[in-house]
């Protein structure tokens, strides 16, 4: 009798404590963030009281990426949708008129001075806008006041987790940002070059002093012309730069072809649009700058 009476404790505990599993689950604050550095951040900021879902997962390629119809029932039923802007996301319009998505809409790039690049499509040049603005901290900062002030504002009671989860994540945010200064700071200034597979790092390279060359253009959707290759290679050459680096969003047999044309030597692969899988060198935004700052500085100071 005593055993059946534990039994029955047991089993009600269990159903008590899947029940109030599912009404917190339940409470949470459903947010959809557009790509994985994002979502990360957001999960940074929400902690418990949101529940994010991530639309452009790790590895995945943003500029290219076409929604699904679970997507747009996620975005629907979702109450915050979290975007880079600056021209990123250019599907993004599109999956939100097809969702009805009601809720609110943060641009996480808001406040960022952005910077404007030549692409040349065609033969034809033309200025845009740069989006990769995450590639520089001190953005990065601007993407937490923005991701704060957004969820703040969509869930007031969760003010104070949100003002304290913020600062602690700027904090953490500013320490690496000494960290990357330094290292990338003692590198002997001739050696502070690099190529990449698409020009994904012009706001890293201008705030931690690193000149970048990309044979593409800021979005994977372009391609090099023989053209652009054979400059490049002619520049690799003259000014000796000494390392090419592999994107984990691209294709790496273009960088491939130019390492063996120049002799200048694959430095590894860098994180730039996506995160790697859980797991990986560079599941979250600062261990992805942790991983890229040791891939640059382990090739350029050798």
């Amino acid at each position: 009798m005593k055993s059946r009476t534990l039994v029955q404790i047991g089993l009600a505990l269990a159903v008590a404590l899947g029940a109030a599993s599912a009404a917190n689950a339940a409470d949470k604050i459903k947010a959809v963030a557009s790509f994985s550095i994002l979502g990360d951040m957001v999960e940074q900021v929400g902690g418990d009281r949101v529940e994010v879902a991530t639309l452009v997962g790790p590895d995945g390629d943003a500029h290219v990426y076409e929604p699904t119809p679970s997507d747009a029932k996620t975005l629907a039923a979702s109450k915050i949708l979290f975007v880079n802007g600056l021209g990123f996301e250019g599907w993004m319009d599109r999956l939100d008129k097809s969702s009805g998505f009601k809720g609110k809409t943060v641009v996480a790039s808001a406040g960022v001075q952005s910077r404007h690049m030549i692409e040349d499509e065609g033969g034809k040049e033309e200025e845009i806008t740069d989006p990769h603005a995450w590639q520089s901290l001190a953005n990065g900062k601007l993407y937490v006041a923005n991701i704060r002030d957004g969820l703040i504002a969509v869930d007031p009671e969760g003010k104070a987790e949100y003002e304290a989860n913020a600062a602690k994540y700027l904090d953490a945010i500013a320490k690496e940002e000494e960290a990357v200064k330094e290292a990338l700071g003692n590198l002997p200034p001739e050696r502070r070059k690099i190529i990449t597979t698409h020009d994904a790092f012009g706001y890293f390279g201008a705030a931690y002093g690193i000149e970048v060359v990309a044979p593409e253009g800021v979005s994977t959707e372009s391609e090099a012309s023989a053209k652009d290759v054979a400059k490049i290679i002619r520049q690799i050459r003259a000014q000796h730069i000494p390392a090419v680096f592999i994107e984990n969003v691209t294709d790496h047999r273009l960088l491939d072809q130019i390492a063996r044309e120049t002799g200048a030597k694959i430095g590894g692969t860098l994180y730039t649009d996506a995160l790697s899988p859980p797991g990986g060198p560079a599941a979250t935004y600062l261990n992805m700058f942790r991983h890229n700052v040791g891939a640059l500085t382990a090739a350029l100071s050798s």
